[in-house]
């Protein structure tokens, strides 16, 4: 019986396990065909997402012909990998957007935090000043590009925290 005798939705949430297409976990896994050469590729697309997280090459099948088809042990490796991918990602953005320095002012050691807004039309970056217990005890709106070393973050602290021009 098919959906529409049962009565049934069809589940958009339930597994497809085909030999060129396998969703679950979150995730698609397409076999495409390679566009560089006369191979095959493997696209992972996280759910909700419209570009995928990870593209490699896919292993062809016996005939040398055709891919060779996805199964349950690939589609884990897969996935493992794709997640792996995204978090690196999200990892090196963090790391671009969130910088920190520690500098000593009047025997105390101030941590000093820059914080970029990536927005379309207005970027710019946020300097704060943290004591010792991680209050926030100064703040500052600056220019995006504002490059913070211990010397930059040194003077804006001997400067009384006024905003660095």
């Amino acid at each position: 019986m098919n959906d529409e005798e049962t009565g049934h939705e069809p589940d958009d949430d339930a597994p497809v396990q085909e030999p060129r297409l396998w969703k679950g976990n979150g995730w698609t896994a397409r076999v495409i065909k390679n566009e560089d050469d006369e191979g095959w590729a493997v696209a992972m697309i996280k759910d909700g997402e419209p570009e995928p997280a990870l593209v490699g090459p896919w292993t062809m099948g016996r005939d040398k012909k055709n891919p060779k088809p996805l199964d349950v042990n690939a589609f884990h490796t897969l996935v493992k990998t794709a997640a792996e991918v995204l978090r690196r990602h999200e990892q090196q953005l963090h790391a671009l957007l969130h910088k920190s320095t520690v500098v000593a002012s009047d025997g105390v050691e101030l941590k000093v935090t820059l914080d970029i807004v990536p927005d379309d039309e207005h970027p710019y970056a946020l300097l704060s000043a943290f004591d010792e217990v991680g209050e926030r005890i100064a703040q500052s709106r600056v220019a995006a590009n504002f490059k913070l070393s211990p010397a930059s973050a040194a003077t804006w602290v001997e400067n009384e925290f006024r905003a660095p021009r």
